[in-house]
């Protein structure tokens, strides 16, 4: 929440957790994806989980909102244990998941009817909610439009809007920038500001380090499976000149030179 001097105060402001990790592993076959993390993500921050392709990023995001379970470890999300309570837990977070799968033949109005529903909420709420979301959001000149014609920016913002519907106090985000125009890009970058001034928390992966340094103020750094940093912003920063610059030397990238090997590239000569 926002005090009358503009400043967030709440759970944010005194440090409670909004996730706790402890212990977490997850294997497939002989490949390790998650090994063995801990991690407290603050509440009322803005945080981003980055980390190169194959980092385990989705993974972790997956058992966080208790869409995947772990081979080991426990999950905490607003206090409450995600694999034992998750029916709690799951009514007090929102998510949208990478390759984000929508009930297709249904209008983007008619979408967030059924989901709101189905959260229990009452119609006239979720009417109004729906039409402030699609207003919000650019959506509604498309709103009686079929899910499967919306392009890839539009599926991202009626995701969100899903996500957001019964306001939960948690959003988990997975590359939800990634395939979106500039345009749609700025209206869900504008939703997220609005939606974390109020004291609420936003987790989102990606691997673009100037928008998570441009978004967030809070970030941990995953390879390998591992978590390689994390804090405020300017602490995992540190002395290097961009959050670019410090990620590449935590995950070992600095330096490396791509082209070392390939003399033959280039000229037109075979």
């Amino acid at each position: 929440m926002v005090d009358a001097d503009g400043d967030v105060v709440g759970a944010g402001a005194t440090g409670t957790a909004a996730v706790r990790v402890r212990g977490l592993w997850k294997r497939f076959g002989q490949q390790v994806a998650v090994a063995g993390i801990d991690l407290e993500l603050p509440a009322g921050r803005f945080i981003g989980l980055v980390g190169p392709n194959g980092a385990g990023k989705t993974t972790t995001l997956s058992m966080v909102t208790g869409l995947l379970r772990p081979d080991q470890g426990t999950v905490e999300v607003v206090g409450r244990d995600v694999w034992r309570d998750p029916a709690e837990v799951k009514a007090r977070i929102g998510v949208l998941p990478e390759g984000l799968r929508l009930f297709e033949r249904l209008s983007g109005r008619e979408l967030l009817a059924y989901l709101g529903r189905l959260r229990g909420l009452p119609g006239a709420e979720v009417d109004k909610r729906a039409t402030q979301l699609l207003d919000v959001l650019d959506l509604a000149g498309a709103q009686h439009k079929l899910v499967v014609d919306y392009s890839t920016g539009m599926r991202k913002k009626i995701g969100l809007a899903a996500a957001l519907l019964h306001n939960p106090e948690v959003l988990f985000l997975d590359e939800p920038f990634e395939g979106v125009d500039p345009v749609s890009a700025q209206t869900i970058r504008g939703v997220l500001e609005r939606y974390t001034a109020s004291g609420a928390t936003v987790v989102f992966s990606s691997h673009v380090m100037e928008l998570v340094e441009s978004l967030c103020d809070w970030v941990a750094v995953m390879a390998a499976g591992r978590i390689r940093a994390h804090g405020p912003l300017a602490e995992v920063r540190g002395e290097a000149p961009s959050l670019q610059r410090a990620f590449l030397e935590l995950v070992g990238a600095h330096g490396r030179d791509a082209g070392s090997d390939l003399d033959w590239l280039g000229g037109g000569s075979r």
